[in-house]
């Protein structure tokens, strides 16, 4: 196994997710797919129901609001193999409110699963990513992290940071031959999203100069890109991807 290209990706069950895991297993990466500990059987389930090609999708168990739990987990990814490649951190939540209706639970639970998360992942591979020459690191973050949104004052805040993040972290790996972008989702037609009432869709088609929604590949073909050879010379970018609803 050390000698294949290997991706690990956050969040890896959702809409976008599941759509990153099957592009980057088209690539020819060995996938793994990150998960809530103690969600084994909802993990084993989705893996035989998307039906990934060559079994090169495995499910890991990693807590990534957990430091010591993803240093513990992510040290022993790298002796089984060897390397990481492709790291995509697309872990998120969100709980939305107005601000003035916003607990603290409700604002730390987002800031550690959608912010903290980076540091918890990405801290235990960077400096091997370092070593080995080269790597790509895939923040997908969010149009809502650029311009904000009602409600959001919390998701917001947390998708902004990344983006902080990420050109900072690109600074740092330049040299190095590692590359750290972001990706920037508008409104995506994930299942939870396209369960929403027709009405509802309706009215944010209405905002989108493209007037539909993105899709899920459309997404994970940015990440394939970025991770691409054809990448190399990118860093430290954000990469709007929103049929046009928000340019700046």
């Amino acid at each position: 196994m050390k000698d294949k290209k290997v991706a690990l990706v956050t969040g890896a069950m959702g809409g976008i997710g599941t759509a990153i895991c099957h592009k980057m297993a088209e690539d020819g990466y060995h996938v793994l797919a990150t998960h809530r500990p103690g969600k084994e059987d909802s993990a084993t389930s989705w893996i035989d129901s998307e039906a990934f090609p060559a079994n090169l999708v495995e499910p890991l168990a990693l807590d990534v609001c957990d430091t010591a739990d993803c240093d513990q987990v992510l040290k022993k990814v790298m002796e089984d193999f060897g390397r990481i490649d492709v790291l995509v951190n697309n872990a998120g939540i969100t709980r939305d409110t107005t601000f003035k209706r916003m607990n603290f639970a409700q604002w730390n639970d987002v800031i550690n699963t959608n912010l903290n998360s980076l540091f918890n992942v990405t801290q235990p591979l960077f400096q091997a990513m370092c070593e080995q020459g080269n790597g790509r690191i895939i923040n997908i973050t969010s149009i809502n992290g650029l311009k904000g949104q009602f409600g959001q004052a919390n998701y917001a805040a947390a998708k902004a940071g990344m983006i902080g993040f990420t050109k900072s972290l690109a600074l740092e790996s330049a040299r190095f031959g590692v590359t750290v972008n972001a990706v920037a989702p508008g409104y995506t037609a994930t299942p939870m999203v396209s369960s929403l009432k027709e009405e509802v869709l309706d009215s944010i088609k209405v905002q989108i100069p493209q007037r539909r929604l993105a899709t899920p590949v459309e997404i994970a073909k940015s990440i394939s890109y970025l991770a691409s050879e054809d990448a190399a010379y990118i860093t430290g970018e954000t990469l709007n991807i929103n049929g046009g609803q928000y340019m700046h």
